[in-house]
């Protein structure tokens, strides 16, 4: 039982999954003033503004700070972990959203064409512009703040 109480009060675990929960929220009407409609699909979808991974991650990053110093073994573990995960989503990632959106333009010609393949279209927002990873940066701060004003 000690576990479970454990897991429920652990409030860097916590801060970083509301990180995350805020910025897929954040996505919807962003998108909502880009694309003209809403679109409630946005809260599970990945890509996109602002980047709920690097809010996760940067939540994560300051609230082992906070709680086990910021010369920690813990400290230094998450943000090696979080420059991965932000790395891959402005790199790895946004590459791969690239090639899809190229291989829908190779699909689209070939069904023009009349040569119909797929209609299919592949996913092309799977990665994060190097601003949609800053404004998950921003993000996961400003809930870090908004989190110690709550919960001290």
């Amino acid at each position: 039982m000690q576990q479970v109480n454990d897991l429920f009060s652990n409030s860097c675990l916590w801060c970083a999954v509301c990180a995350w929960i805020v910025a897929q929220g954040l996505k919807i009407p962003i998108h909502a003033l880009t694309d003209h409609h809403w679109k409630l699909s946005y809260f599970w979808s990945a890509g996109g503004m602002p980047s709920s991974h690097t809010a996760g991650v940067i939540a994560l990053d300051i609230m082992v700070g906070l709680n086990q110093g910021w010369g920690s073994v813990y400290f230094a573990i998450s943000v090696i972990f979080s420059a991965i995960v932000m790395y891959d989503a402005a790199g790895v990632r946004r590459e791969t959203g690239r090639q899809g959106a190229a291989i829908n333009e190779i699909l689209q010609k070939v069904m023009v064409e009349g040569k119909p393949i797929s209609d299919d279209e592949l996913k092309e927002v799977v990665g994060h512009s190097p601003f949609e990873v800053a404004m998950g940066a921003v993000t996961g701060v400003l809930v870090v703040v908004l989190w110690k004003l709550i919960f001290g």
